[in-house]
């Protein structure tokens, strides 16, 4: 069978998604007769997860390389720092901008399953934190596609598979284990369609994308909504786009959030700008009393180093009611607010 013909999964998950992910691939038997991409949300580091999964499978398991032609029955797994795409029998990595701060990112993926395979794709998404994956689900179920998302309550971190929920009806709600013995059972045969499933080849080229929105703002017809928002990333203006219930942003580098992801980096952003403030106002403080000190011993106004102090103890003041809306007693030790601005 043609790696084109048969049926296409394609898994994603984030954090608590390991221990989800080995049991789907625990119950793929050795006949597994479709191809299975992986996006699993990792560092730039080194990768050792083909191992882990070829050892706890029946099936091999391999990062994928840029144009490799893929075949049913192998696992292939994105690579660190690449997004994984799938082309009508090729795979292709892709270096681009990062989607909900990630790279890989599931919604890539997904996305290019749709686009090259339409009803054969089967999509899944397991454990893991805020929103990606939603909007690639949304594609593949728009184009006759199954979804199947792993029950929130077996879900280590649930947020993931609770937002595909929420932005998706989907097809089957399953323990990790019953997504792994529902695939093996799926039927290998490719079903008839009456029509061509495959849409625009554009749908995942962020190149085509980028240029076709420079393109529309040079000629004053910018599609999508310009919003307040910021990238997280980079900084530039975000736009809305909004596909039914899902709502996406775009910065014109190519940066995309779903809506939960970008709600979860502007709360981290929040709370980090908030860490530096306490550290400012505390170290403004420091540094006043030091020159009140110098002030005294040198024999100065009295009331020029009482005001410095009390400008000193306005601005503790200020960091305790910061650290109060962060969570955190006041007067606590230092050491609580290196940690908060280190996590």
């Amino acid at each position: 069978m043609e790696g084109g013909e048969s049926p296409i999964v394609v898994i994603g998950a984030s954090a608590g998604g390991l221990q989800a992910l080995l049991e789907v691939i625990a119950e793929l038997p050795a006949t597994f007769a479709a191809p299975v991409f992986v996006v699993v949300h990792v560092g730039t580091g080194r990768s050792v997860l083909p191992v882990l999964l070829a050892r706890g499978g029946a099936l091999e398991a391999s990062h994928a390389v840029h144009h490799e032609r893929f075949v049913p029955g192998h696992i292939y797994v994105a690579p660190p720092d690449c997004h994984l795409l799938v082309r009508e029998d090729r795979i292709e990595l892709s270096h681009g901008p990062r989607e909900n701060h990630s790279r890989p990112a599931i919604d890539p993926l997904f996305r290019s399953a749709a686009g090259a395979h339409g009803d054969r794709v089967t999509g899944v998404i397991l454990s893991g934190g805020l929103g990606d994956g939603s909007a690639g689900l949304a594609m593949i179920k728009a184009h006759g596609g199954t979804a199947v998302v792993q029950d929130p309550e077996d879900a280590i971190v649930e947020s993931m598979p609770m937002t595909a929920l929420r932005m998706v009806q989907a097809d089957h709600v399953l323990s990790a284990r019953g997504i792994g013995q529902h695939l093996a059972s799926m039927p290998m045969s490719p079903a008839a369609s009456d029509q061509d499933d495959r849409l625009d080849g554009s749908i995942d080229e962020t190149a085509e994308l980028i240029q076709a929105d420079f393109a529309e703002q040079e000629g004053d017809r910018r599609s999508g909504k310009l919003t307040m928002y910021t990238c997280p990333d980079c900084g530039g203006t975000l736009w809305q786009s909004d596909a039914g219930p899902i709502a996406r942003f775009r910065c014109h580098v190519g940066h995309a959030w779903s809506i939960e992801s970008l709600l979860g980096l502007k709360s981290e952003q929040l709370e980090a700008a908030l860490w530096s403030s306490v550290r400012l106002l505390e170290e403004r403080a420091t540094l006043s009393r030091q020159v009140a000190f110098k002030v005294r011993n040198a024999g100065g106004e009295p009331g020029r180093s009482g005001q410095i102090d009390d400008q000193a103890h306005l601005d503790e003041q200020r960091a305790d009611a910061i650290r109060g809306l962060l969570g955190v007693p006041l007067h606590a030790p230092v050491w609580a607010v290196t940690h908060g601005a280190e996590n």
